[in-house]
């Protein structure tokens, strides 16, 4: 799943570890998101989505497939 996490942090000046005590999580599960290692929770979503104050399909976007 693409995301456009890293770029709205930067935006917003926060650290991985800033976001990361935001949202609760792991400093650890902000970088694996962003590198497209690992998919949040529906709830993690939900709350980043919360702090962006945007929607989550605002952030996330499901990969096309070509075919």
């Amino acid at each position: 799943m693409e995301n456009d996490l890293k770029v709205r942090r930067a935006r917003h000046e926060l650290t991985q570890s800033d976001l990361a005590e935001a949202v609760d999580v792991s400093r650890q599960t902000i970088g694996a998101i962003e590198a497209g290692r690992y998919n949040p929770s529906l709830e993690l979503a939900f709350h980043l989505a919360e702090y962006f104050d945007c929607s989550i399909e605002d952030i996330f976007e499901a990969p096309t497939t070509e075919g």
